[in-house]
């Protein structure tokens, strides 16, 4: 076998697969501003004026909720994401009508393992404005 198929086969791959997944997660960004329909110039009057409103947190709400369709579309992990949209006081609502799920298979999905990323400690204190909208989906699971 020539050296050329032999480094194919075995040289590592992780550094190239992380470096192509974050690649894929930044292009989803761009991606979701462009969709969305761009953002306002730093320091413009329209920077401005979302900034003094509601607006500019519902763009990001907006941008990072397309951002989690495009990358859930194109096969990367999600999870990431998902940690994002719960520290934006997003619902599992919204994430599972992004997903297009139902809200108990989103919260099923990912709910453990945001909370382990949002609460290490098991204190309760999720440190920002997280949807408080698990009880009763804890509840259902049991």
């Amino acid at each position: 076998m020539d050296q050329f198929v032999e480094a194919a086969l075995t040289v590592d791959v992780a550094p190239a697969a992380v470096a192509a997944a974050n690649a894929a997660v930044n292009e989803a960004s761009r991606q979701a501003d462009l969709l969305i329909g761009g953002r306002p110039v730093p320091g413009s009057p329209e920077w401005a004026a979302e900034q003094e409103g509601t607006a500019g947190r519902q763009r990001e709400i907006a941008s990072q909720l397309l951002h989690f369709r495009i990358v859930l579309a194109s096969g990367v992990d999600p999870f990431a994401s998902v940690v994002g949209l719960r520290r934006w006081g997003v619902t599992w609502e919204l994430i599972a009508r992004a997903a297009g799920v139902t809200r108990q298979a989103a919260h099923e999905r990912w709910g453990r393992r945001v909370l382990e990323v949002l609460d290490p400690y098991r204190t309760g204190q999720l440190g920002g404005p997280v949807a408080d909208d698990e009880a009763d989906l804890r509840e259902q699971r049991g």
